[in-house]
């Protein structure tokens, strides 16, 4: 499929398509025209891609992890080192870092709302001071 097609079907743009191409993330081979042309199972690998961005990794550690992982379902491969491991191991520990910042925030972002939503008087301070 060419490169129109394969934004289209995973809603990514043509320019982040070369850019995964660039990074080693995607590869197309080229019709006589010089035109990219996509194999099927691009699809998946570029769903796979997004996701593993969407997780907060770069990437250079998406091009390492992608040889471990199956596009067609995102289940690993035999593929994996227990360095990969060990670092993706770190990287989950990164995002749960994050999530219970984001957790925190929202607490005492549902704090406040508790707060100005049970006295008028406290939400009219805190308009005026805005």
């Amino acid at each position: 499929m060419r490169i129109g097609e394969l934004t289209r079907r995973t809603g990514v743009s043509e320019r982040s398509l070369r850019y995964y191409e660039q990074q080693g993330l995607l590869s197309a081979a080229r019709t006589p025209g010089g035109h990219r042309e996509y194999a099927e199972s691009a699809v998946d690998r570029v769903i796979r891609v997004q996701e593993l961005f969407a997780a907060g990794l770069c990437s250079a550690k998406i091009v390492e992890l992608l040889p471990c992982m199956r596009d067609e379902d995102g289940g690993p491969s035999k593929a994996a080192s227990p360095r990969l491991v060990a670092e993706l191991s770190a990287e989950r520990e990164r995002i749960d870092r994050m999530i219970d910042d984001l957790r925190r925030s929202r607490e005492v972002l549902d704090q406040v709302i508790d707060t100005a939503s049970g006295s008028e008087s406290d939400s009219q301070r805190c308009d005026e001071a805005a």
